[in-house]
């Protein structure tokens, strides 16, 4: 099939791999994205690891808790420049949304955007009026919650990105505790929380893949299922939470971390939301 130089260039900023190389992926995967970057990985290439946090262009993440911390929220309102998402009004926008959203603790986004805000208007009246005003796409487009004996929230720079940890007692040491480790989310966008946490499917798609690798260096097909499993562990290390290492001190997990913090304090959850 013909494969658009569109598709080519989307799937480089995906994987931060090169157009050719993307482009043969894209060829023997018949145009299916999840299919080229699994192509990708196989022959070897280092590949950006694709989020579904990764929907928006611009706009400004806004997470906030409750004032006694056991409840969190977070949104995006999605823009299509960086110029309009930086306007205060803008920003003051989506935490009055944050607000309700806190207040009402919506079921899912839908619920989120049926609520009132203004007189007899909803949220996603008020977005469309917005729209009218400043003639470009806006929206809601991601709404995450998070319920805990604590929970900790943390903004990244510019509201490009928020996260949401929650742990399981509430102290001041554990809630600075959580900032950190709502920090380390955003800076190392782990794909869940623990080993037991990552699906099946993906932990089957990266015993396969390290097979593979292994077959292309050379090495005994006897000892493949061994060296998939360590490789499948070190994924684990790299992408569940409580397995990484803490950024702040490379020699101790975050689950250690957390319990040098306060003896049994653990890591319950996390939500994270950004632009890109």
């Amino acid at each position: 099939m013909a494969i658009s130089a569109k598709d080519v260039k989307k799937l480089r900023d995906m994987t931060g791999s090169g157009m050719m190389d993307c482009k043969k992926a894209l060829a023997e995967a018949d145009g299916d994205f999840d299919k080229a970057i699994e192509v990708l990985r196989k022959r070897g290439e280092k590949v950006a690891a694709k989020r579904g946090d990764r929907d928006a262009n611009e706009g400004a993440v806004i997470a906030k808790i409750n004032d006694d911390k056991t409840y969190g929220v977070i949104i995006r309102l999605s823009s299509e420049t960086d110029f309009v998402s930086k306007n205060e009004d803008f920003v003051s926008f989506a935490n009055k949304v944050a607000d309700i959203a806190l207040a009402n603790k919506p079921a899912d986004l839908n619920a989120l955007l049926a609520l009132p805000m203004e007189g007899d208007l909803t949220i996603q009246d008020k977005v469309t009026e917005m729209v009218g005003k400043i003639n470009e796409k806006i929206n809601v487009t991601a709404y995450e919650q998070l319920s805990a004996p604590l929970v900790a929230e943390y903004i990244h720079s510019g509201n490009r990105a928020g996260v949401l940890v929650g742990l399981s007692a509430s102290s001041d040491e554990a809630y600075a505790a959580g900032r950190s480790v709502a920090m380390q989310v955003a800076a190392m966008k782990p794909l869940a929380l623990d080993k037991g946490d990552i699906d099946q499917a993906t932990q089957d798609k990266e015993i396969d893949i390290a097979k593979e690798l292994a077959r292309q260096e050379g090495k005994p097909e006897a000892m493949l299922d061994k060296i998939a499993m360590g490789r499948l562990n070190k994924f684990f290390k790299e992408n569940t939470l409580v397995n990484q290492m803490y950024v702040r001190d490379n020699k101790k997990s975050i689950k250690q971390f957390l319990n040098e913090t306060e003896k049994g304090l653990a890591a319950t959850g996390f939500k994270h939301i950004t632009l890109v």
